[in-house]
């Protein structure tokens, strides 16, 4: 029988927002499963038409709550607070108001939810796929292994969805380390100094310590409009991602041990035969181990073998070995002469039509905004 997880409706003062998502999820694909739960959760705030928003929509697919908060809550505290609602429905469904859903969102999860249950190297199901590296402000792509999901140990949070179990452990670490001082032991650094009001930063602690990695789609099942709210003062549109918008279908999805395509919390491919550093972060962090790893860029290290920088994904020079100049493997036990030289190809090598005209325009409009 196919996992039937509650939605979870995360809103706080965003209307046009939270009518957006509302609307996509009343024009998705249910079929096949019936009295699918709806939760509103609304966190205290001055606007009433947030509310009254959320209490006329209309949703025909099973019982709909409307919860509000008479208290402000905050963002972290209203995540673990309806995480908890795994307890009473086994498996939920969390979306944020900014989000917008494709309509074969709940297949995708029912399905995805189904294959990882049980399964103690999963922290959580993504509906979420990431097409751009959120530390190195650059673009990302998965290795294709030939399955519709790969694996990443960085939780999501624009849109993911939880069993009992899963959300359990992760509370029970939580319990342990709220508070801490999340630096170091593979932590990007930048994600340890996020505000006191994520959540995410100790999930991102829990699946490193934990040696948990979270399922992945290839093709996303939600996109981020990112809308001016608590967090941000203006819509962007980086975080916006191609949606599935194909026929319900069978699915193809790996396990942990027979995926080729595992990423770690710097978006680096741990498939490759050395630990890989090609966006230069891990070193910056001082989370590199022992050892040789690969980079791009130029280190005063000795060089035993070089590749190209053509191939996309960016792992698939490593992987398929293309001769190059491009990415290095280093071995830092034998240092050289050489200074430490930063360069901008992997800049050009993401963004291969940024000519001087465009740059210039681009810095421009960008000036032009932080003026306004």
């Amino acid at each position: 029988m196919s996992m039937k997880p509650a939605i979870v409706v995360v809103a706080y003062n965003r209307v046009k927002a939270l009518n957006r998502l509302l609307n996509s999820l009343e024009s998705a694909d249910y079929s096949g499963f019936s009295d699918i739960t709806l939760v509103i959760s609304i966190d205290k705030s001055d606007n009433t038409e947030v509310i009254e928003t959320a209490e006329a929509f209309s949703w025909k697919q099973g019982e709909k709550r409307v919860v509000t908060h008479p208290e402000r809550l905050g963002l972290k505290k209203h995540i673990l607070g309806l995480g908890d609602l795994t307890e009473e429905f086994g498996s939920i469904i969390m979306l944020e108001d900014d989000l917008f859903v494709s309509p074969l969102f709940y297949h995708y999860t029912s399905a995805a939810l189904d294959k990882v249950s049980g399964d103690l190297n999963v922290a959580g199901v993504s509906l979420y796929s990431h097409k751009f590296n959120v530390f190195a402000r650059l673009p990302f792509d998965a290795a294709d292994d030939g399955y519709d999901n790969f694996y990443f140990r960085f939780p999501s949070s624009w849109g993911q969805a939880w069993t009992k179990d899963e959300w359990s452990a992760f509370r029970s670490w939580l319990d342990e380390h709220d508070g801490e001082d999340l630096h170091g032991n593979g932590m990007p650094a930048p994600a340890a100094e996020w505000g006191s009001s994520s959540w995410l930063k100790y999930a991102l602690k829990y699946a490193i310590e934990e040696k948990k990695t979270w399922f992945y789609p290839r093709i996303s099942y939600t996109t981020n409009f990112f809308d001016e709210g608590e967090h941000t003062n203006e819509a962007v549109t980086d975080l916006q991602v191609p949606l599935s918008i194909g026929k319900k279908r069978d699915y193809c999805f790996s396990l942990y041990e027979e995926s080729a395509a595992k990423y770690d919390p710097y978006f680096e491919n741990e498939a490759l035969p050395f630990q890989s550093d090609i966006y230069g972060l891990k070193r910056r962090d001082q989370a590199l181990r022992e050892g040789c790893f690969y980079s791009s860029e130029i280190l005063p290290f000795k060089i035993r073998e070089s590749f190209g920088l053509s191939l996309r994904p960016v792992d698939s020079n490593v992987l398929f070995r293309i001769p190059g100049e491009g990415i290095f493997l280093y071995d830092p036990s034998e240092k050289t002469g050489k200074k430490h030289k930063e360069s901008a190809k992997l800049e050009k090598y993401f963004y291969p039509g940024m000519n001087r005209k465009k740059i210039m325009k681009l810095i421009g409009d960008r000036f032009e905004g932080y003026f306004k």
